[in-house]
C-alpha cells in the first residue's frame, strides 16, 4: 500500500467509534449516558439553562430532551426553578447530588483523555484539538450554508 490515500476524515470516524465505546463505558459506570453527563458538565458550569439551550449545547433535538431531563430530575442530579409557563422557561439546574457526582466522574474524564492514555505526547495535543476543532467548526459551518433544495 504504498500509495495509500491520506484519509483524515476516515481516520478521524474510525477513531471516534473507539473513543465513543470508551467514553459510553466510564459514563455508565456510573449510570449516566453520554449526553445526560454533556447537560451536568453545562449546568456545572454555573448558568441556568432552559431546555431549547441545553439541547443546542449538547446537540440533540428539544424533543428528545424530555426523557433526558426526566431521567436526571428522578435522580436528583438536577431541579427545575419553578414551572414554565405564561412564555417563561422553566430554568434548570444541578443540584448538590448532581455536582458530587461530576466530582467523581471528572478526574476519570480528565485520565481518559491524558497523553499517556490516549498515546499522544503532551507537546502535540494542544495542536491536536486545534485541528479538531477546526475540522468540526468548517464542516458545521459549511453544512448550515448548504441550500438543502439544491
Amino acid at each position: 500500500a504504498m500509495n495509500e490515500p491520506v484519509l483524515p476524515l476516515w481516520e478521524l470516524i474510525q477513531t471516534s467509534h473507539i473513543v465513543a465505546k470508551g467514553f459510553r463505558d466510564l459514563f455508565a459506570r456510573h449510570g449516566l449516558t453520554p449526553t445526560q453527563f454533556g447537560v451536568l458538565a453545562c449546568l456545572e458550569d454555573g448558568d441556568d439553562f432552559t431546555k431549547a439551550q441545553l439541547a443546542r449545547a449538547v446537540l440533540v433535538t428539544p424533543q428528545s430532551m424530555d426523557p433526558l431531563i426526566t431521567s436526571l430530575l428522578t435522580r436528583g442530579l438536577v431541579d427545575r426553578n419553578g414551572p414554565a409557563g405564561r412564555g417563561r422557561a422553566a430554568g434548570i439546574h444541578i443540584t448538590k447530588a448532581g455536582r458530587a457526582l461530576m466530582g467523581q466522574v471528572r478526574p476519570e474524564v480528565a485520565h481518559f483523555n491524558a497523553s499517556e492514555h490516549i498515546g499522544v505526547a503532551d507537546a502535540d495535543i494542544p495542536q491536536l484539538v486545534t485541528n479538531l476543532r477546526a475540522i468540526r467548526h468548517f464542516l458545521d459551518k459549511t453544512s448550515l450554508d448548504r441550500d438543502p433544495h439544491g
